[in-house]
């Protein structure tokens, strides 16, 4: 009698709250001896829900039970095959012993107790199945979840010429899986959260245990805890919640579709999030030097990594400041230029009515939208309207005497040399900075360039993703820290991890010291 008055007084509350709030904040509501007590609580919570099944039948012909699922996310053919039919034909029971008979019948690996019907929320939400049984306080949640799911292929904006072909997915489980395949040591650790007061997005936080800085590992943690919103529906809502300084250009996460990227990462010491529902991981800390590498990088050999990336280096400063350059010199420093090609420039602006930073206003902003265009295009056709889109513009462009051919040409280079940039958000910062150094230029010159050169410098060396300075990597000055930054030394030369992100000096050394190739010692012929 106590109990039916506790939980009739539950029961109220619960059905009076707005459901405004996480479950993990709504009041606990016991589970009831009365079943149809149970069933009335959760069809006045999934009223108006089509998709949600309540199947009553009887255990054995005698025992009333309810079986709930969402249609949809549960394999019904399963649920018929492995629990209804053996439960319903179940004979010989003990009513006093029915619970743990009526789990001793179900063929399936995945079955765990539920003490609540919040606990029914949460696991029908993520395509488990519920028994409940008449006179038990207790029920069954039963793992046979089925949904659809894209398969795994190599990620479009991470596609490499050497190396692996797969990609992670929206599915967390299969994402998981991935990196489990890469480490399979027991020491990698994946702490799940839910995040979202509706969406209850699993998040899982993977680190490996011994090799990760503990005090990096509880801060994502901690941060992850304080986001408190109506929902997650892709990784970019997390990054914003989570980075140093939001109002950065600079990206202070990095993002990746690759499960060898993120691999890579966590054997670095570096923690890595997996959102369910989306492709894209983050993985924290990030330095500037960790965005200009690609994962080719580690796959070819050393010598032509290393030549690539100062291939990257040189044009991340060509996407950066060429335009700003052309203006600040053909505006104010025409001395710079050798007589013949000042007068070739002189000769092609000869009809142009714009300045020069009105004229490169003008193809930058043009540029940008056809690349934009290009991207948002179905793919049959985005490819040829942004080529043929600006060979035709910029064509027409020079004819109608509106922009000259050497800003044309400029322009063209600058969007060549951004592509170049192995991230996505590189790519993007590079090309917001880029218009102010352009004001900046046609104001003051090549002096302007250079104020916004330091400006960007300072602003970057004040940046820290999750404690790690952004360029920690080069400042304070240490040889070992320089291997993998301008230029990627052989494997056998970086036997450590980088000190910044593993800060466990026991465990920093990956590799023996005997690793460099050669003949070995006594062997071969003389």
């Amino acid at each position: 009698m106590k109990f039916s008055g506790i939980w009739k007084k539950k029961k109220d509350h619960f059905q009076n709250i707005q459901l405004n709030e996480s479950l993990d904040t709504l009041p606990k509501i016991p589970l009831h001896t009365e079943l149809n007590q149970n069933i009335e609580v959760l069809k006045s919570a999934y009223k108006d829900c089509s998709d949600v099944v309540f199947r009553e039948f009887s255990i054995g012909g005698s025992i009333n039970a309810v079986l709930l699922y969402i249609d949809g996310l549960s394999n019904t053919e399963e649920v018929d095959q492995h629990v209804l039919k053996p439960l319903i034909q179940m004979k010989n029971h003990e009513h006093g012993a029915i619970f743990e008979k009526t789990k001793k019948e179900i063929s399936v690996s995945d079955i765990k107790d539920i003490y609540s019907i919040n606990d029914i929320f949460k696991q029908i939400s993520i395509g488990n199945s519920i028994i409940l049984i008449e006179n038990e306080t207790n029920g069954i949640s039963i793992g046979l979840p089925k949904w659809e799911k894209r398969s795994i292929m190599e990620p479009d904006a991470e596609s490499v010429i050497r190396g692996p072909r797969e990609g992670f997915i929206e599915t967390l489980r299969v994402n998981t899986s991935l990196l489990r395949r890469k480490i399979r040591h027991p020491l990698l650790r994946m702490k799940q959260m839910d995040i979202g007061r509706y969406t209850e997005t699993q998040v899982i936080v993977a680190y490996i245990e011994g090799i990760a800085d503990s005090t990096l590992v509880d801060e994502v943690t901690s941060r992850l805890k304080r986001i408190k919103i109506d929902g997650i529906l892709e990784s970019g809502y997390i990054e914003e919640l989570i980075v140093d300084h939001p109002f950065s250009p600079f990206s202070q996460v990095l993002t990746t579709e690759r499960p060898d990227v993120a691999s890579a990462c966590l054997l670095e010491g570096r923690v890595v999030i997996l959102i369910d529902g989306t492709p894209i991981t983050l993985i924290a800390p990030c330095t500037f030097a960790s965005l200009m590498q690609a994962p080719e990088d580690y796959y070819n050999p050393f010598y032509i990594s290393t030549l690539i990336r100062w291939l990257r280096y040189i044009f991340f400063f060509i996407a950066l400041l060429a335009p700003s350059a052309y203006v600040a010199i053909l505006t104010f420093h025409q001395e710079m230029l050798p007589t013949t090609l000042l007068l070739t420039i002189a000769q092609s602006r000869e009809q142009i009515p714009f300045p020069a930073l009105i004229e490169a206003f003008i193809m930058e902003i043009t540029f940008e939208a056809l690349r934009e265009a290009g991207v948002r295009l179905p793919k049959q056709v985005g490819a040829a309207v942004s080529i043929v889109g600006a060979l035709v513009i910029g064509q027409a462009a020079t004819a109608a005497g509106l922009v000259s051919s050497p800003m044309v040409m400029v322009v063209a280079i600058t969007g060549v040399a951004s592509f170049l940039m192995p991230r996505y958000a590189t790519g993007i910062s590079i090309r917001i900075l880029r218009f102010p150094i352009m004001i900046f230029s046609g104001m003051l010159g090549l002096l302007g360039v250079m104020i916004g050169i330091t400006a960007i410098v300072a602003h970057m060396c004040t940046l820290k993703s999750f404690g790690v300075p952004y360029f920690n990597s080069t400042a304070p000055l240490k040889i070992q820290n320089l291997k993998d930054v301008l230029i990627r030394a052989p494997w056998w030369a970086m036997d450590t991890r980088p000190e910044f992100i593993s800060k466990d000096t026991s465990n920093l050394r990956r590799q023996s010291s005997n690793l460099k190739p050669g003949p070995s010692k006594g062997g071969g012929e003389s």
